[in-house]
């Protein structure tokens, strides 16, 4: 919980509010934090789509409340991959 917040702080507030993530500054976090999971997306505007919808309330910007959807969403497929790689060992 301590990693997951430190690094949406770490990002937050280049741009204005410290508490919420802008369009870029969120592109920043998952260049530096989530390298391969942009890699591996064939869209380049992937994280346009992710800011839209993260972006629940519309403002432009993305709260933690709103980015922990992410991680909750990351995770999912993150234990569906190891599920099936389980599946695969059997």
């Amino acid at each position: 919980m301590e990693t997951l917040i430190t690094v949406f702080h770490r990002y937050a507030g280049k741009e204005g509010n410290t508490n919420t993530l802008s369009r870029k500054e969120l592109r920043t976090l998952m260049e530096s934090e989530l390298t391969n999971f942009l890699k591996s997306q064939k869209d380049p505007a992937t994280v346009d789509k992710i800011m839209k919808d993260l972006d629940a309330n519309g403002d432009g910007e993305v709260s933690f409340e709103e980015f922990v959807s992410l991680v909750v969403g990351l995770s999912i497929a993150c234990e569906q991959c190891y599920q099936l790689h389980l599946k695969g060992k059997k």
